[in-house]
């Protein structure tokens, strides 16, 4: 209950990044039955195909933990604790309030799809839909509610573990990351080259590149804001890049997984001028790799909103000590275009590894 008025009391914008979670969740556990029903008709060839398919369900859980962090209801107030909601207890509330968002989305995939087989009302689209979900074959009931079920729980236990009160620990430099970051892309690009294009371990290579990537954005978003910083900054570079530095463990990590997305979408490019044309979940492809796009940014953009919410005090001070709102935006300009300098790049590096690597 306390989970249900904390989400029905917040904010348009709140509410907002919760229907979009709901959004990317139906998204997800759509392609999961698709996934489901091709086995049904094919099994050859379904383990890969479900491995490919929990490359978005894995973007959507990484968009529903970042929403809430962001969410104002679960953060500790003062107070709050005489009411008993500590830490603890705000974090089970975060959990469900993801969980509710996530099972919406999975009930409503799961209504899209059979409404598309024509087993809710009628056949849509004059039939398209049922050749395509295979709506000759029956589909096991406990399956599909398996697989609808991955979403929220796995969506919710990530938000639990990321949310969990723990101690104050003192930090380590973002640079720490990088080699490691390097080392696990290093392993990822290597798999890829030993697996080949249509190999069951090609989703595995795609996830350690974004792992080592994502293991290294801290250190690239800190790396930005020392190159902001570079020769004599005045005023404004000192403030962009001192925020970015500031920012760089919030900002990394999603950063690099951005990065390996992006470096995905220039591959496939470079795989089809090569005669390599690969689609692993069929003609659902191009809408699995938009939805895995999609939520990388989303959550970049989400990421950059909690960093904005834990500048507001800085902020508030620079504006009653009268700085002009044009050079907060304008060092907001100077922070994004510095993280487009060097990741654009990085990305461009990573694909042209991967077509070697896939191409050798």
């Amino acid at each position: 209950m306390l989970a249900l008025r904390l989400v029905r009391g917040s904010r348009p914008l709140v509410q907002l990044r919760r229907l979009l979670v709901a959004a990317a969740s139906a998204g997800a556990g759509f392609l999961l039955l698709y996934v489901l029903a091709e086995a049904t008709a094919r099994p050859a060839g379904s383990f890969p195909r479900l491995l490919w398919a929990l490359v978005p369900l894995a973007a959507t859980v990484q968009f529903a933990v970042a929403v809430a962090r962001t969410d104002p209801a679960t953060r500790p107030r003062e107070g709050m604790d005489a009411a008993g909601l500590g830490p603890v207890r705000l974090t089970l509330a975060a959990a469900l309030s993801t969980a509710v968002a996530c099972t919406l989305g999975s009930a409503l995939a799961l209504a899209v799809f059979l409404h598309l087989r024509g087993e809710l009302a009628g056949l849509p689209f004059d039939g398209a839909g049922s050749g395509l979900l295979h709506a000759q074959q029956p589909l096991p009931v406990a399956a599909a509610l398996t697989l609808l079920a991955l979403v929220p729980l796995a969506a919710s236990a990530a938000t639990a573990l990321a949310l969990r009160p723990r101690p104050p620990l003192a930090g380590l430099p973002p640079q720490t990351g990088v080699p490691w970051g390097v080392a696990v892309s290093a392993c990822g690009l290597a798999l890829q080259a030993y697996a080949g294009p249509g190999s069951p371990a090609l989703p595995a290579g795609w996830a350690l590149i974004a792992l080592g990537l994502a293991l290294a954005g801290p250190g690239l978003a800190y790396g930005c804001g020392t190159l902001v910083l570079a020769f004599r900054p005045g005023a404004l570079r000192l403030l962009a890049g001192r925020a970015l530095q500031e920012e760089a463990p919030r900002l990394g990590r999603p950063l690099g997984v951005l990065c390996a997305v992006g470096a995905a979408a220039l591959t496939a490019p470079a795989l089809r001028e090569r005669g390599s044309v690969f689609a692993p979940l069929g003609p659902l492809t191009g809408p699995a790799a938009a939805l895995v796009a999609l939520c990388a940014v989303a959550t970049l953009l989400t990421s950059a909103v909690e960093s904005r919410q834990a500048r507001a005090a800085t902020r508030a001070t620079l504006t009653g000590l009268g700085a002009p709102g044009a050079v907060l935006r304008t060092a907001a300009t100077v922070r994004a275009s510095a993280l487009v300098v060097v990741c654009v790049p990085l990305s461009w590096g990573v694909a042209q590894l991967t077509s070697l690597a896939l191409t050798r």
